[in-house]
């Protein structure tokens, strides 16, 4: 739980940067962050792997590349989905998924995945 909630908070702070760097990529609120964070996470977590699957000819021909596409997808599904939240374009969206999968890099860089939760063994 204390993973998802991090990872959670990362793809924020990431969005926020977006925000903060790319013209395109507009929040209405700080809320909004948080709500397109999580909205973010369900659409790679449930349209995405069908996206990849119905365009893998697509994604081989291309060597990959279209998953580019796929992922800024991803991104303006969810400004679609949630209002206050604005991209520009392909382009922003493109930006944007840049700087939060750097961030959730970062972020598992940094942190990892087993020094994050704390074992409790019983004697």
């Amino acid at each position: 739980m204390y993973q998802i909630l991090l990872r959670l908070l990362l793809s924020a702070c990431g969005l926020g940067l977006a925000d903060y760097l790319i013209d395109g990529v507009r929040f209405a609120q700080y809320s909004t962050l948080f709500w397109a964070a999580l909205l973010i996470g369900i659409a790679n977590t449930v349209v995405r792997p069908l996206l990849i699957l119905l365009t893998l000819p697509i994604t081989i021909l291309s060597l990959g590349f279209f998953l580019l596409v796929i992922n800024a997808a991803m991104f303006g599904l969810v400004a679609w989905l949630l209002p206050g939240f604005h991209l520009a374009g392909f382009w922003s969206a493109l930006g944007a998924w840049a700087i939060v999968a750097l961030m959730q890099g970062l972020g598992s860089a940094l942190i990892g995945k087993n020094r994050i939760v704390v074992k409790i063994e019983r004697e």
